[in-house]
């Protein structure tokens, strides 16, 4: 860690649980001065029997101790693969650092209650062994980054925002960093603003419930709407986009989080069991889907726009608007939702906004967030507190992330 360069991978499984995401970083410097420059990006596919088997743990669904105990070491080995993947394609002589997020499973923030209980549950689970992964790359491992910012009385929830604003920040221009994985989650930079000054949250389903739908409309044989080909042949219902507005979570004020509880299969197969008397095609589903994420991002844009207007206070510069919104995440590959956001944001934001995808940047779209979590790891062994209170409603700054290192096993 003494290195002035140091070599850090970061390991992430979104919501979706395709499979694992590695992003190798070059990071000088440590906390707001913090410089990094990714090296390269590896995805290693989960084996679709796991994939499913993962998927069927996930909240709200039941499970049993012993296939959580199986898959926490499985989801390890499937972690540490794909960094070892990353070291041999990427030609590393040395890692000095991993950073691992896990596969979320379970994520209870801080307003939901166990049905029928007056009792606050909350907490956040990810699974997959660091120390199977410290003992494949030789190396300590950072992992289980939310729980620290939940015992703090925060969300757990958005963590990113931290490296979106040591990497964005910009003195004349307002950025939105717009993530869109299986939940979709913004960070709003106002510009010449400090770290205080950051605003983001959860804006709510990315395409989460547009996989869904697919994966019910096929019985499971594909996944994913490869471009938004099959959303482009449906058309917008507005009773569907009114019907799915209703869940509590768009009524909810920031700090707020979500997940597949909220949004996933269940509650997807909810909303299309409420419209079956609309008779809807699969394609008009799909394009209200669609029109879903883009429109609630677009709010959520808004939301943020104000919010920092009422915070500043007399005498400060007036906000600048939204100059520029960067999409990174699965869903930058899916035409027909970037089509839907613009036309949204066109026309509710500044009529000069731009959308940008992470890649104009350097950044490959998948590639953020893995980055992220080796710049989080960065700063847990620095000693930098990376969570953000306004964002997460923690009541202080903490440091994210546990230490695991069982010495180079090579």
């Amino acid at each position: 860690m003494a290195r002035k360069n140091r070599i850090v991978i970061g390991l992430n499984s979104g919501t979706s649980a395709d499979g694992v995401d590695a992003v190798a970083c070059e990071i000088a410097g440590r906390g707001l001065g913090m410089r990094v420059r990714v090296l390269g990006h590896v995805h290693g596919d989960y084996p679709p029997a796991l994939r499913r088997r993962v998927l069927g743990i996930m909240a709200p669904a039941r499970t049993t101790t012993e296939e959580l105990c199986r898959l926490e070491s499985e989801i390890g080995d499937a972690f540490a693969e794909t960094a070892a993947k990353a070291v041999k394609k990427l030609r590393l002589k040395r890692v000095d650092l991993i950073g691992s997020h896990g596969q979320t499973i379970c994520h209870l923030p801080p307003r939901t209650k166990k049905p029928g209980s007056s009792h606050r549950a909350t907490g956040t689970l990810q699974i997959g062994d660091a120390s199977r992964i410290a003992a494949r790359i030789g190396c300590p491992v950072v992992h289980r980054f939310r729980q620290a910012d939940m015992a703090v009385g925060g969300q757990g929830a958005p963590l990113v925002p931290w490296t979106d604003y040591v990497l964005f920040k910009d003195a004349r221009r307002t950025r939105v960093i717009q993530n869109i994985g299986g939940i979709a989650n913004l960070t709003y930079l106002p510009a010449g603003g400090g770290p205080d000054s950051v605003i983001a949250f959860d804006t709510g389903p990315g395409n989460m419930v547009i996989d869904a739908l697919v994966r019910q409309f096929t019985n499971g044989r594909k996944h994913y709407d490869a471009d938004g080909q099959w959303a482009a042949k449906g058309a917008i219902n507005e009773p569907a986009l009114r019907a799915a507005m209703k869940n509590r979570f768009f009524a909810e004020p920031p700090p707020r989080s979500c997940g597949r509880e909220d949004f996933g299969a269940v509650w997807t197969q909810s909303w299309v069991k409420s419209l079956a008397r609309h008779r809807l095609k699969p394609e008009d589903l799909l394009r209200t889907a669609t029109c879903l994420t883009a429109f609630t991002i677009t709010m959520s844009c808004m939301m943020a726009e104000e919010m920092d207007a009422v915070r500043r206070k007399r005498g400060r510069p007036r906000a600048t608007p939204i100059s520029e919104i960067i999409v990174c995440g699965g869903g930058v590959n899916n035409l027909t939702l970037l089509l839907e956001l613009e036309a949204a944001a066109g026309s509710e934001l500044s009529p000069n906004m731009r959308i940008s995808r992470m890649d104009d940047y350097g950044i490959a779209p998948e590639a953020k967030e893995g980055a992220s979590f080796a710049m989080l790891a960065a700063a847990r062994v620095d000693g930098v507190p990376a969570n953000l209170p306004q964002v997460t409603g923690a009541g202080r700054r903490v440091l994210l992330g546990s230490i695991c290192d069982v010495g180079d096993a090579r």
